[in-house]
């Protein structure tokens, strides 16, 4: 396997980086995962404005153009031979002096890999994490390299024999998965916690919404308990490596299901091969 590492396509088991960068001490960066398809990354130009938007929040300054990373990938993807993976893009404040001030630290770590798909399950069991995100939270955001409260969301489901866990914020409403957005529907109307709910703006929850706009589907952002999952007409999670998960139950009880979610998956499927063929080349 080879990896795009600061500049240079090499093997991976020679792409080191220092104990001291920041990233490994602190979390201090941020990444993309993005699904490859027919050998190209899929929702390229989104990725990057999240990517580029949630480094200026940080102040790090991105160390290639918009250009050179599309080279990068591809070159990653051609090289490798895998047209259908997962493309990882990785981005720290590079080596620092200890300490939690960004000062003196002149040169970002940037780093690409890619890893095969895995299959997502066909119908995902939630339970809802003990863990909350903060409402409002400003870094929620942006899709920082600190993923500690996923991870602990997401070991909390290991143990109770689920596939996912399902994260609350802390008013007690809705607000994601360990690994992607949340959506349920109910009497023609497609619904996802807002924004403010301390939410990721997941890439695939804007195309979804989207979609949605385009076909005459109302949408509505806002802020719901658990039990409006209970009573929808079905839920599904979305990111943008698996795209549309059904969801089959919630705490071990069963929730609905919708032919909509079919009909949104097909529908999603056909705007992105559009997106292939007619995007960035």
């Amino acid at each position: 396997m080879r990896v795009f590492l600061n500049g240079r396509v090499i093997p991976e088991e020679q792409a080191l980086v220092p104990l001291t960068d920041r990233g490994l001490l602190y979390g201090d960066g941020l990444f993309e995962t993005l699904r490859v398809r027919r050998g190209r990354p899929a929702w390229w130009e989104r990725h990057l404005a999240r990517f580029t938007k949630g480094a200026a929040y940080l102040r790090i300054q991105l160390p290639y153009s918009a250009q050179e990373l599309w080279a990068a990938a591809h070159e990653l993807i051609r090289i490798n031979e895998m047209p259908e993976a997962v493309l990882r893009i990785t981005l720290t404040r590079g080596v620092g002096v200890r300490g939690y001030s960004p000062k003196n630290t002149p040169q970002p770590t940037l780093a690409m890999m890619l890893h095969p798909v895995t299959p997502a399950p066909t119908a995902v069991r939630l339970v809802t994490s003990s863990h909350r995100v903060a409402v409002n939270d400003a870094l929620a955001s942006h899709k920082t390299s600190n993923k500690l409260l996923a991870v602990l969301a997401r070991a909390e489901a290991d143990d109770a024999g689920a596939d996912e866990a399902l994260i609350l914020n802390t008013d007690g409403d809705v607000a994601e998965s360990a690994a992607g957005n949340v959506f349920w529907l109910e009497p023609s109307v497609v619904c996802t916690p807002d924004l403010s709910c301390g939410v990721l703006a997941g890439v695939m929850r804007g195309v979804v919404l989207e979609t949605c706009r385009e076909r005459g589907w109302p949408v509505a952002e806002k802020r719901s308990k658990p039990e409006a999952l209970h009573q929808a007409e079905g839920v599904f999670l979305t990111n943008s490596v698996a795209g549309i998960m059904p969801v089959s139950s919630l705490d071990g009880r069963a929730v609905r299901s919708s032919q909509r979610i079919a009909t949104l998956q097909e529908a999603l499927t056909t705007k992105e091969l559009s997106e292939l063929a007619h995007g960035r080349r």
